[in-house]
């Protein structure tokens, strides 16, 4: 009772008074009174926002995709993308950041705009700038190496690279005998899924070398579309965004018929590409992904103690709203390069073009917010349970997966091996994520 009457007087003594074991206390004052910004502390909270993030961080990428392969160009769809991406984070500042006055140690939003912390707006913004580049890598990736393998990859090494950084940035709180062999589960998922994009290439060359299609492969591995398919009505500019083809959906999913098809719609041609081309942009983008979360961890937990004696730490808000500022700049900055230089064969285009592109548009404004809000909640839950903890979110592959299989027919018709593979890949997967969210749940007695 004499704990409970000391946090009450003095909410900035609490965690001195109860240690680690009157965070849920405190998390149920600040919610109830008032008195401070919304902060998410209690397991529970955490572990909602962590559901919420994994189900939005697995679903946007699968928008993206469906408007390439229906013949959007990805500038223009990153572009949009961006917009409401940055809109998410301005939201969470304004409603989440700004309830409540400030209390020492812990500003609202506005009153932390105006503080001597940038060497923590820069580690901030430095994260948004590698998961940009990460982000614009995987819209490309998808195209060469589907959507399944590519977040299996790429959240794989997440977990491998970024996990570990953070064990060490946290102050090793988990138990390294745990932590490590789910890291070691991770990377075996990132050897399978290797396999499986091999295996299942290897199966789509079958399909198509047995193919009596009309339509037939050029020497260069590009497809030749038939006079019957190519749309006359279509427009001819492709600038525009639109495919010069039709929406041909009546192959099924899996044959060799429908690979064709949807190389001709799609935007990014990938007919006769090098495997290793696909992999090596997912590896570039797991890289990236990898280190955007510890730079967070170092913006809003200042280990390296590069702030001023007195100068409080970025909550996390504030350090969202700079990491989705720069995340925004480098996302737009890239895609207007790309709108007149493109990458992977992908048509020009323009600035006037992408504004005059309504073509799936809602699409992308809404997969922005998908995943503006994902991370938003991914960012709030690790401040609540720890950074390694949050990167359970990274499980997001098993939704893509399910994505991947139900909307885009990926896997359909392959060979027994795929399906093996594909199986002991998710398996793995799926131990991986358990064994680090109990990991999670100790603290070293070190």
């Amino acid at each position: 009772m004499e704990h409970v009457l000391a946090c009450a007087s003095s909410l900035l003594t609490c965690h001195k008074v109860l240690g680690e074991e009157g965070t849920l206390l405190l998390s149920s004052i600040r919610t109830r009174a008032g008195l401070s910004m919304f902060v998410i502390e209690d397991k529970g909270g955490a572990i909602a926002l962590m559901l919420a993030s994994l189900l939005f961080l697995g679903t946007w990428p699968a928008v993206l995709t469906l408007l390439e392969r229906r013949g959007r160009l990805p500038q223009h769809t990153y572009l949009d993308y961006s917009l409401t991406n940055l809109l998410a984070a301005v939201l969470i500042a304004l409603t989440f950041g700004q309830l409540g006055d400030s209390k020492r140690g812990m500003p609202n939003f506005f009153t932390q705009l105006g503080q001597d912390n940038w060497p923590s707006v820069l580690f901030a913004m430095a994260g948004g700038v590698v998961l940009s580049v990460g982000n614009l890598s995987t819209q490309y990736a998808w195209a060469y190496v589907g959507l399944s393998v590519t977040e299996v990859i790429s959240s794989s090494m997440v977990v491998v690279i970024g996990t570990t950084l953070n064990y060490f940035l946290d102050n090793r709180i988990n138990r390294a005998e745990i932590l490590f062999p789910g890291v070691a589960c991770f990377l075996v998922a990132v050897i399978l899924g290797s396999a499986v994009h091999a295996s299942n290439a290897a199966d789509n060359e079958k399909k198509l070398s047995g193919s009596t299609n009309a339509n037939k492969l050029g020497t260069s591995g590009t497809v030749e579309p038939s006079k019957q398919v190519l749309d006359k009505d279509a427009p001819k500019d492709l600038e525009n965004g639109a495919s010069g083809t039709k929406q041909v959906d009546k192959a099924e999913a899996g044959t060799a018929e429908y690979l064709i098809e949807l190389e001709e719609r799609r935007s990014i041609k990938v007919f006769g590409s090098n495997t290793f081309i696909g992999l090596g942009i997912v590896f570039f983008a797991g890289v990236c992904f990898s280190l955007f979360s510890p730079a967070f961890n170092l913006a809003t937990n200042d280990q390296w103690h590069t702030l001023k004696d007195g100068v409080p730490h970025l909550v996390v808000y504030t350090a969202f709203f700079y990491f989705s500022i720069s995340c925004f700049v480098i996302g737009v900055g890239l895609n207007i390069l790309f709108l007149y230089r493109p990458m992977a064969g992908v048509p020009r285009s323009s600035f006037g073009a992408y504004l005059r592109d309504w073509n799936g548009r809602q699409w992308a404004l809404l997969a922005g917010l998908l995943c503006g809000f994902g991370n938003g909640f991914q960012f709030m839950g690790g401040q609540a349970a720890g950074y390694a903890a949050a990167d359970a979110v990274q499980a997001l592959p098993l939704v893509s997966t399910f994505w991947g299989v139900l909307l885009f027919g990926e896997y359909r018709k392959s060979s027994r091996k795929t399906y093996v593979l594909l199986g002991f890949m998710l398996f793995m997967f799926v131990a991986a994520v358990a064994v680090l969210m109990a990991s999670s749940g100790h603290r070293s007695t070190e």
